[in-house]
């Protein structure tokens, strides 16, 4: 083996950049790789790094400087994600049920490491320090009941909440573990720490959140900006830290819970958020790979002292995060199905116990001893490896049982509608048709092969509620508006809205031609829409490319800002053509209620039928599905009888597939989309996701703000 390293280094350059060339490959393409196979990503990185380390090829070293600043940067940023990935609003809600439960799984996993830590003959230092390490926990389920729409869950509520509880303060008792290992402990140093920390604390949440809303406030629109001072806000925290004799995770992660009411769900955020996940995360995880040295590693874990302390710590977590999971159960009575997913929601160790496992073993004191062992490092790994897959397994399993609130519905487990709410459902739907949903319809316009087919159906959608169309050409701004590229832009504008006129007046519908100049296309859209106080923007679809992965595509930035419901439409063929229209539908909320709305003024233009197609993914009794049916067509049946409507229920477990194989069968397929910002594309569900990438049909996919 050695040979061989010496033949491979003497091939490959020593130097920084291919350091970073590699960095780059692995955090390419070994994570994809190893979802494949269902395990998660970051394990493919720990082994990437245990295999490019000096164990095997030798092709990285951790002690490298290249690879020591960004591992470090990469663990810096992984708090700052921790911290601006927690939702303060909701914490706020849930305040005391939080703190509750924080208190509790803090509490109990802490005694449960200490008790450990001392069976196995620690000091009491070191064995409150692994109890923190058990003490605190990382949202990785958080997608999958997110995916779900059971965020708004109480119980799922308090969890998240009670996160900002459990990583401060185990953040907080690293600091002083690490502080008293060195020999700068005493009870008047404590004291020192503790106000500096205080002082520290509120200067980063305060003063970073109130010179960050200034920024952005007289910055505007100017993104890459603002991403700027959010880098330099993490890293002045983390340095800040330092100054104080603190650990830089502790800056970090209180630098993204200020940043965070400063950002929101915005576009920096997906930026900010995009570059930590495709670049110093990743780093950070390959460093810890790089770090396990494997002979150490496996004799360590099968030892009988390693074997029993890889037991005692993976099962005192496991058990300890159950039983703090109890006690929120029995004081709010949740049900069991709530306790379990608060449970595995609170299990998984990876961002926090991590980072703060890789400082408590770089610690020394001045005898050269490490805070905690590396048996003890080793056994974190473990730990983090059957957290991680054991945690979000769970959670897929009992959040879907969980009650689903009606402003959350997404794809998930089917809601059906108790007995006596036919009538309720009905009214719902009458209220939905007085906010009229076509009164006044946005058409932005640019492409000509697709212009006359968004007007046509604008046209087509105003006509049936006597409302007016707006086609939009937005012409970008020059520094100087005599400018000939703008000139020419602005006759090509006025073209194109003669042309829309005309189309529209062959429907007879009243026309009303916008032009607008604006720096960006995007709050060009959606600035006029506001204006105009439209009831729904018509936006013509556009595939993916490389930079709209990275930066957003129109449609989805318009998607994101919008006052009002945006329609994003693919059409193969003429408006007037389409004659059957398939709906997927989940359940009757009021977000379903207006993609149903929209179907339903569509089809009427062309005496369509719509289908909504419901997908069940269980063969239980019949009854309550025909219930759901009845109370559905008799619904609708109420408010708008000129629409033939059919209700078709099949059992599939892949909904995408089930929604693609019908599919074929109709003209059109109305989708629903939930607003939520990614860096690949428009946002929408997992299933709609899927639907969009094999779909070669026409389609509608339909958002509304807020949602």
């Amino acid at each position: 083996m050695e040979q061989f390293q010496q033949q491979l280094g003497a091939i490959i350059p020593d130097t920084p950049l291919v350091s970073f060339t590699i960095l780059i490959l692995v955090s390419l393409f070994v994570p994809p790789i190893f979802e494949k196979i269902k395990l998660p990503g970051l394990v493919g990185l720990l082994v990437a790094g245990v295999i490019l380390g000096p164990n095997i090829l030798a092709l990285l070293e951790h002690e490298d400087d290249t690879i020591e600043l960004l591992s470090d940067a990469g663990k810096i940023y992984l708090m700052f994600v921790a911290g601006l990935e927690i939702d303060l609003d909701d914490f706020r809600k849930k305040r005391d049920r939080s703190l509750t439960f924080g208190v509790a799984t803090f509490i109990v996993p802490m005694i449960a490491g200490i008790i450990v830590g001392r069976v196995f003959g620690f000091s009491w230092n070191t064995a409150v320090l692994i109890g923190s390490l058990l003490a605190s926990h990382t949202l990785l389920g958080y997608p999958i009941v997110n995916r779900l729409g059971v965020v708004r869950n109480e119980a799922v509520t308090a969890t998240i909440g009670a996160t900002i509880f459990t990583d401060i303060s185990a953040l907080l008792v690293l600091a002083i573990c690490v502080s008293i290992h060195r020999g700068n402990f005493t009870p008047a140093s404590l004291a020192i720490q503790l106000i500096s920390l205080a002082v520290y604390a509120a200067i980063v949440l305060f003063g970073i959140e109130w010179a960050g809303r200034e920024y952005f406030r007289r910055t505007g629109d100017e993104e890459s900006n603002q991403f700027l001072f959010v880098l330099a806000a993490v890293f002045i925290a983390s340095v800040g830290a330092q100054m104080i004799q603190i650990e830089k995770i502790v800056g970090a992660f209180l630098a993204g819970l200020a940043i965070n009411g400063v950002v929101g769900n915005g576009p920096v955020k997906e930026k900010v958020e995009f570059v930590g996940s495709a670049l110093f995360i990743p780093f950070f995880f390959i460093g810890m790979g790089l770090l396990l040295d494997i002979p150490t590693f496996i004799s360590t874990i099968t030892s009988t002292t390693g074997l029993g302390l890889t037991f005692a710590i993976v099962l005192g977590l496991i058990g300890s995060k159950f039983i703090a999971a109890l006690v929120p159960k029995f004081i709010y009575r949740y049900s069991w199905d709530e306790a379990i997913t608060m449970w595995s929601l609170s299990m998984p160790q990876v961002a926090a116990t991590l980072a703060a496992a890789l400082v408590a073993y770089q610690a020394t004191n001045k005898e050269g001893e490490t805070l905690i062992s590396k048996g003890v490092f080793n056994t974190v790994i473990v730990m983090m490896l059957v957290t991680s897959i054991l945690g979000p397994v769970i959670t897929a399993r009992f959040a879907k049982k969980l009650s689903v609130p009606e402003s959350a519905s997404d794809w998930g487990e089917m809601n059906l509608l108790p007995e006596g709410e036919a009538e309720a459902t009905a009214t719902t739907i009458q209220r939905s048709k007085l906010a009229s949903l076509a009164s006044h319809v946005v058409v932005p316009i640019y492409n000509p092969k697709t212009q006359r087919d968004l007007i046509e159906m604008g046209a087509m959608l105003v006509r049936q509620e006597a409302g007016e169309l707006i086609p939009l050409s937005v012409v970008r701004a020059h520094v100087h508006m005599d400018e000939p590229q703008l000139n020419d832009a602005l006759v090509e504008s006025q073209q194109r809205l003669k042309s829309s006129q005309e189309i529209a007046e062959e429907f007879g519908v009243s026309v009303k031609p916008m032009m607008r100049i604006d720096d960006d296309v995007t709050n060009g859209i959606s600035r006029a829409a506001r204006e105009c106080n439209a009831s729904l923007v018509v936006m013509g679809w556009s595939r993916t490319r490389l930079r709209s992965r990275l930066f957003g595509t129109i449609i989805d930035r318009v998607f994101w800002a919008s006052h009002c419901p945006v329609a994003v439409v693919r059409l193969l063929e003429e408006p007037k053509n389409i004659r059957r229209v398939l709906v997927p539908i989940q359940n009757l909320s009021s977000s379903s209620i207006r993609v149903l709305r929209f179907a339903q003024l569509f089809a009427r233009t062309n005496q369509a039928t719509v289908t909504l197609l419901r997908v069940r993914n269980n063969s239980k009794s019949r009854e309550p599905l025909e219930s759901f049916e009845a109370k559905l067509k008799q619904a609708f049946a109420s408010v708008d009888s000129e629409v033939h409507m059919e209700v078709k229920s099949i059992a599939g477990d892949n909904v995408a597939q089930s929604i693609l194989t019908e599919v074929q069968d109709f003209d059109l397929v109305v989708l629903h989309s939930r607003r939520r910002r990614t860096v690949a594309g428009l946002a929408v569900s997992d299933v709609t996701t899927e639907v969009i990438k094999k779909l070669n049909g026409s389609m509608v996919i339909f958002g509304e703000p807020h949602s």
